[in-house]
């Protein structure tokens, strides 16, 4: 996914064949290449007893969780729907002390952005009409709800003034560029002329999951919850978004922006403001080197928390929870000694302190700090909200009397809901799978330490044993490397790697150098020097595998997206250890890479030393394209069509590269997806299908083992 730490200030930038037709092209193509295979597999299960493609629409997670009252729980149920081949959303709430759980808002879909009152009577929440998102109330003691908008654009960042009269949300609000050419003669009537040129000259114009952008920028609005016009409080040529919150008083709203018009040129580049509701004042509240975001305001009004980054130019760099005094303006910050990735963070009631989660070695964790920055680790490891691939992830919420739900991380299901009380075992509130899962016979996940043969570095490694796992048999091993390449895997479910593993593989994950949730010292080994012993911590994983003795070593596969791209590519021009390898989503050539990727303000200045036409040399020294005349290896490039993270010319690149080497090569091209391949079912699907198939193909067979 090309992770990077970049504030979100940017334009409107949100995030990203038949059915039938996409599960017969993914699974009939698996199912033609494995039928003349004999190697070990799940052959004598019933197919209805291990983790098949079309079991990926049955999934659910939990996402959103928030208090309503001290004893319910509202949180939004994601599922996979099979007919529009995406996620469906829907509300739910549980008692926490009788279990009961129930939909909320009756059977409405699609709700998104649900956010309770401070007085606890309302919830505004977004629903799609007519195909454009609009803001809604309901009403908890009625059970009414009412549409408050009519909009163009989707409002985000809802918040609520604290006297529960007026809500502030940020809108995309476009600024139509003039053509640059005006003088085109008149067209005659009834004429079919070519398309209007566009003129471009915006620095961030287009992004990944977006495409070309339009020009405009995200601006604070505010609306009386009994309806209305919203009217625009911010202005500028750059964006003012990102969380908001209101003063004690209701009469400012804190914010982050960067508030220079040549912000794209600043990736990490934001101070925090605070816009008059009345007046539409704009006074700047912090000026601290390098960039501050996500202002929160204490319970009693009296400090700003936030979170900010001490901006060095490295590639992975940690920000901070620092909390400001509002009258005196002092500033503490309370983290620095933690040295981890800093996630959400929610006030305590009392204002005394924190509670915010973390990454820590493969797991998002939970813990809480005081003012002075005292801080106290919470038994609670959150997760399950990483669909495709088993990414760290999590969230959490507190209710007023100090409970805490929060998503679970589990080796065998996605993300449940489970409340935690201090000096109490966590109680799981909800099983979302039982009834897709419950019957599956899924692969077991097993923790495995490994030792760098580089430096003696702890490198942290899982792996998941096909179902009915004989150790007494050899298997063959697909090495599977995280994206990034600064985030990071851990022992969490993960639909790709349980629907590999039921084919009859077994899969290894890991987190080498330079993944995230080892602070920064760990993160930076690859600073400037990406791919380098990184490969070599690869290696040392499946090395440790082989050492279990159930490994086939003539049946050795290696795949990976994005950083994981790079590091399979790399791969395969140093060894000629695996039968083959899916490359996905890939940098190829980081010399054309810095150039044609979206954020190339940010890959330029962090990634790279110096303008790359400044260091050509040092780029090519560490493309794969450059070792390209080493690979034998049997390779498949699979991307996305509308991928502008790593655009689809890197993946062509490779592909005729190794085709004029003479090595056997394909590519699939998934139409329509960008950076995020696996957004859809059916996609993530395809991109499976396709690798096993990849491999089922070169894999050599029992008898040619003998």
């Amino acid at each position: 996914m090309f992770a990077f730490q970049l504030i979100k200030q940017k334009r409107r930038l949100s995030t990203s064949v038949a059915l039938s037709l996409l599960l017969a092209s993914a699974t009939s193509v698996y199912a033609e290449e494995h039928a003349s295979s004999t190697s070990a597999s799940p052959q004598n299960d019933s197919l209805s007893q291990v983790l098949q493609f079309e079991d990926t629409f049955n999934l659910e997670f939990v996402t959103s969780p928030q208090f309503i009252s001290d004893d319910t729980v509202v949180y939004s149920r994601q599922s996979m729907d099979i007919m529009s081949d995406g996620r469906h959303s829907s509300l739910w709430q549980v008692n926490i002390k009788s279990g009961e759980h129930r939909p909320f808002i009756g059977d409405e879909a699609n709700l998104s952005q649900a956010t309770l009152s401070p007085n606890g009577k309302l919830i505004a929440y977004t629903k799609a009409v007519d195909g454009r998102t609009q803001l809604h109330l309901y009403y908890l003691d009625s059970k009414q709800s009412v549409r408050l908008t009519n909009l163009s654009e989707s409002p985000r960042q809802i918040t609520w003034s604290n006297d529960n009269k007026t809500l502030a949300f940020t809108l995309f609000t476009e600024e139509k560029q003039a053509p640059l050419f005006t003088k085109m003669p008149a067209k005659p009537k009834g004429a079919k002329w070519a398309e209007q040129a566009k003129y471009i000259d915006a620095t961030q114009y287009r992004g990944d999951g977006r495409g070309y952008l339009r020009e405009g920028y995200e601006q604070i609005y505010v609306l009386p919850v009994e309806g209305g016009t919203p009217r625009q409080l911010t202005t500028g040529k750059y964006p003012n978004g990102g969380s908001l919150a209101f003063s004690p008083s209701n009469e400012w709203i804190y914010y982050a922006t960067p508030h220079r018009e040549d912000y794209a040129l600043h990736p990490l580049f934001s101070d925090i403001y605070k816009v008059n509701v009345n007046s539409a004042e704009v006074v700047q509240v912090t000026q601290i080197d390098g960039p501050e975001s996500r202002p929160t305001i204490s319970p009693n009004g009296k400090y700003l928390a936030f979170s900010q980054l001490n901006d060095r130019k490295l590639s992975y760099q940690n920000s901070d929870l620092v909390v400001m005094e509002l009258e005196s303006g002092e500033v503490t910050r309370l983290t620095t000694s933690l040295d981890r990735a800093l996630g959400k963070f929610v006030w305590r009631q009392d204002s005394r302190g924190l509670l915010f989660s973390y990454l820590d070695e493969g797991e998002t964790k939970l813990a809480a700090t005081n003012l002075k920055g005292e801080i106290r680790p919470l038994d609670i490891a959150m997760g399950g909200q990483s669909f495709g691939r088993p990414y760290t992830s999590g969230d959490f919420a507190v209710s007023k009397k100090g409970d805490i739900v929060f998503t679970t991380a589990s080796r065998t299901m996605p993300g449940d809901l489970a409340l935690y009380r201090k000096d109490k075992a966590p109680t799981l509130l909800t099983q979302l799978n039982t009834d897709a899962l419950g019957h599956k016979t899924l692969a077991n996940v097993e923790d495995l330490n490994v030792t760098s043969t580089v430096d003696e570095r702890n490198i942290d490694a899982w792996i998941a044993l096909p179902p009915n796992f004989d150790s007494s048999k050899k298997y063959p091993l697909i090495l599977e490397i995280h994206g990034g390449p600064h985030a990071a895997y851990g022992p969490h479910f993960s639909t790709e790697i349980q629907l590999m593993a039921a084919q009859g593989y077994v899969v290894v994950w890991s987190n080498p150098r330079g993944s995230s949730s080892y602070g920064e010292d760990f993160g930076n080994l690859i600073h400037h020097n990406y791919p380098s012993e990184d490969y070599n911590d690869l290696m040392d994983v499946v090395d440790a595998v082989i050492a279990k003795g159930y490994v086939d070593t003539k049946n050795l596969f290696i795949t990976g997206g994005s950083g994981g791209g790079v590091l399979t590519a790399w791969s395969i021009g140093m060894t000629e250890r695996f039968a083959a390898a899916v490359v996905a989503k890939p940098v190829i050539n980081w010399l054309s890479f810095a150039l044609t990727a979206d954020a190339y303000p940010f890959f330029s200045q962090y990634w790279m030393e110096d303008m790359p036409w400044n260091i050509a040399d040092k780029l090519w020294k560490r493309s794969p394209l450059s070792l390209v005349g080493n690979v034998t290896t049997p390779t498949l490039l699979l991307t996305g069509e509308s991928d502008y993270r790593t655009p689809i010319s890197e993946s062509e690149q490779y592909y005729q590269a190794l085709k004029l080497q003479g090595v056997d090569a394909a590519m699939v091209r998934i139409p329509g997806a960008s950076h995020g391949i696996a957004s859809r079912p059916s996609r993530l699907i395809q991109k499976v299908g396709n690798i096993l198939a990849w491999f089922e193909r070169y894999k050599t067979k029992a008898n040619d083992n003998k």
